[in-house]
C-alpha cells in the first residue's frame, strides 16, 4: 500500500473537475477524490485518466468513489466506498493489496467494527449540514467527530460542510485532515482558496 497524507483532501464536484483539481493540488492538496454519482463507469474513467495525467508528478494521490472498475481501469491510487456501495472485503478482494481502500463511517458503532486489515482509512462525517450531500447522515459535530475517530482502529479524515475556520477543531478531534468540497470546488479561485486551507494545517501541525 502506497503512504499517503489524509491532512488536505479534495473531493471534486461540478464541472472541470480536472482543472480544479490542478489548481488545488497546486495549492496544496495531498489527496483528490474524483466522485460523480451522475456519471457512469466509461465517462468515470475519462475523467479518472485525464486527472491521473493532471496529477503525474505532483505527490498527490487520486481515489476513486465507488466505482470499483472505474478505479482499476484508471490505475487510481485508492478507491472509497461507502456503508451501501459494497462491503470492505469485497472491494478489498477486487482492487488487490496495494490500492488504498478508503470507507465512509457515520457512527461509532460503524468506526468501530471497521477492519484494519481491509481498511486504510475511514472517512468520518458529516460533521455539518452540506448541500453536496442531500441524503447525508444527522451531522455529528465536533464531539461526535472526536468520539468517531477515537472508535476507528485506522487514520480519519472529516468531512462534512468543513472549511479553512475549521482545520484547527478537526484536528483537536483527533483526525488526520479533513475532506472539502465547496470550499475549493464552489469557489472563483480553486487555488487560492487551497492554499488559505493548506495554510491553516501548517499552523495546526507547527
Amino acid at each position: 500500500m502506497k503512504a499517503f497524507d489524509l491532512s488536505l483532501y479534495l473531493v471534486l464536484a461540478g464541472i472541470g473537475m480536472v482543472e480544479t483539481a490542478r489548481l488545488a493540488v497546486a495549492g496544496g492538496a495531498t489527496m483528490v477524490q474524483l466522485r460523480d454519482k451522475h456519471a457512469g463507469t466509461i465517462r468515470m474513467i475519462e475523467t479518472g485518466r485525464a486527472l491521473k495525467q493532471a496529477l503525474a508528478g505532483t505527490g498527490a494521490l487520486l481515489i476513486v468513489n465507488d466505482d470499483v472498475e472505474a478505479a482499476i481501469a484508471i490505475g487510481a491510487d485508492g478507491l472509497h466506498i461507502g456503508q451501501e456501495d459494497m462491503d470492505a472485503m469485497r472491494a478489498r478482494a477486487m482492487v488487490g493489496p496495494e490500492m488504498i481502500l478508503g470507507l465512509s463511517v457515520e457512527s461509532e458503532a460503524l468506526a468501530s467494527a471497521v477492519d484494519p486489515d481491509l481498511v486504510d482509512y475511514t472517512g468520518v462525517g458529516p460533521v455539518f449540514a452540506t448541500p453536496t450531500k442531500a441524503d447525508h447522515k444527522q451531522p455529528i459535530g465536533f464531539d461526535g467527530l472526536a468520539r468517531l475517530v477515537k472508535a476507528s482502529p485506522v487514520p480519519s479524515v472529516a468531512i462534512g460542510g468543513l472549511k479553512a475556520d475549521h482545520v484547527a477543531q478537526v484536528f483537536a478531534a483527533g483526525a488526520k485532515g479533513l475532506a472539502v468540497v465547496s470550499a475549493i470546488c464552489g469557489t472563483p479561485d480553486p487555488e487560492a482558496a487551497t492554499r488559505r486551507i493548506a495554510a491553516e494545517i501548517r499552523k495546526v501541525r507547527a
